[in-house]
C-alpha cells in the first residue's frame, strides 16, 4: 500500500525541482525525504527518480504518479478542511504570506481583531492583539514579494496570501487557486518639500524622466511598475539606489537624495520635508487581493481570517 507521506515527498520534488529544495520546503532533512521517496518506489514497484547531472528528474512513471498524488492530495486537503472542520470553530495553525506593506497595513490589524475576537470568546484578555491561541487559531506570517507568495500558496508550503496586482504588471494566478480582490492601493511620487514638482497636485510620466530614482530590487514586481511608468515614452528611469524597504525610499527623498515611487498601503505619516504627489495618465494603483487554494475554500479558518483581512481593507484609506 502506497502510503500518503511519500506520496508527499515525491510531489514535494516535482514542485520544488529537487531532493534538496523539498526537504527545505517540508522542513525535513534530505535524507528523510530519499527515505521516502525509497519506499515510494518499492511500494509500487516503480522507479520515480533518476540521476541527472548533480541533480535527480522524474521518470515518466514518476511524473504520472506525482499527477495522481497531487489530486490525492488535494482531495485529503478538502477533506480535512471541511468534512473533518468545525465550521463554527476555526482551528490550527493558518500560514499565511504576505507582501512587506500588506504586513503592516492589512496583517497586523488582522491580527489584532483576531487576538480581540479570541480573547472575547475565551472570557480572557490575555490573547487580546496577539493574534494568537485562544479559540485554537494561530496565524503565522512570513513576508514575501507576490510571485513567491502565490508559489508558496500554490505548492502548499502556505495556506493563504496577500499579494498585489499592478494593471501594468499582470500576477499569474495558477489555476489550482483562488483570488479574492481586497482594496486598492495607489502609488504616489514622494519628493523632497524642496523639488521643483513638490507643489503640484499631480504629477504625468513626462514630468518625471529626468528624475533620479530609489527603487525596490531590479525584478520586484514594484520595481517592474515603476519601468512601466516610462515605457510609453521609450525611456528607462534612472534608478540609482535599489532597496527592498520603503522606509529608506523616504529617508533618501528627505535627504534629496531621489525621488520615489511608493504605495500608501502601510506606508508611515511622511517625514517633514517629503511630499507626496499622485502620478496621473495614467494613474498608478494596484491591486490588492488574496489567494488561497481550491481545496481550502470551505475551510473555516480561511474564511475566518479572510473575512477579518476584509473588514480591515474596508477601513482603509488608500485608494
Amino acid at each position: 500500500m502506497i502510503e500518503i507521506a511519500a506520496l508527499r515527498a515525491l510531489v514535494a520534488v516535482e514542485q520544488q525541482g529537487s531532493v534538496v529544495a523539498a526537504s527545505e520546503a517540508m522542513g525535513f532533512s534530505p535524507s528523510a525525504v530519499s527515505q521516502q521517496i525509497k519506499k515510494l518506489e518499492k511500494q509500487s514497484g516503480v522507479t520515480v527518480l533518476e540521476r541527472h547531472g548533480r541533480g535527480v528528474l522524474l521518470t515518466d512513471r514518476g511524473m504520472a504518479l506525482a499527477e495522481y498524488g497531487r489530486r490525492i492530495l488535494g482531495e485529503l486537503e478538502e477533506l480535512q478542511a471541511t468534512l473533518l472542520a468545525d465550521p463554527t470553530k476555526p482551528s490550527g495553525v493558518l500560514r499565511l504570506v504576505a507582501f512587506s506593506t500588506a504586513c503592516r497595513g492589512l496583517v497586523g490589524p488582522m491580527l489584532a481583531k483576531l487576538g480581540t475576537a479570541q480573547a472575547v470568546a475565551a472570557g480572557s484578555s490575555a490573547a487580546a492583539g496577539s493574534g494568537l491561541g485562544a479559540s485554537g487559531l494561530e496565524v503565522r506570517v512570513v513576508a514575501e514579494d507576490p510571485r513567491e507568495a502565490v508559489q508558496r500558496v500554490a505548492t502548499g508550503e502556505a495556506d493563504l496570501g496577500v499579494v498585489h496586482n499592478w494593471h501594468s504588471v499582470p500576477l499569474v494566478i495558477p489555476e489550482n487557486m483562488v483570488h479574492e480582490d481586497l482594496c486598492l492601493d495607489t502609488a504616489d511620487v514622494l519628493l523632497n518639500s524642496a523639488h521643483p514638482l513638490a507643489g503640484r497636485t499631480a504629477v504625468e510620466p513626462s514630468d518625471l524622466v529626468d528624475e533620479s530614482w530609489i527603487s525596490t530590487p531590479a525584478g520586484a514586481i514594484c520595481n517592474e511598475a515603476l519601468l512601466a511608468i516610462l515605457a510609453g515614452l521609450g525611456r528607462v528611469p534612472d534608478i540609482r539606489v535599489y532597496d527592498p524597504d520603503f522606509s529608506t525610499h523616504i529617508a533618501m527623498v528627505q535627504q534629496g537624495v531621489a525621488v520615489a515611487l511608493v504605495p500608501r498601503l502601510g506606508r508611515p505619516e511622511l517625514p517633514a520635508g517629503v511630499v507626496a504627489v499622485p502620478v496621473v495618465n495614467p494613474m498608478q494603483q494596484r491591486q490588492v487581493g488574496i489567494v488561497y487554494r481550491k481545496t481550502m475554500m470551505a475551510s473555516p479558518s480561511i474564511r475566518h481570517v479572510v473575512r477579518l483581512l476584509q473588514d480591515v481593507a474596508a477601513g482603509l484609506e488608500v485608494g
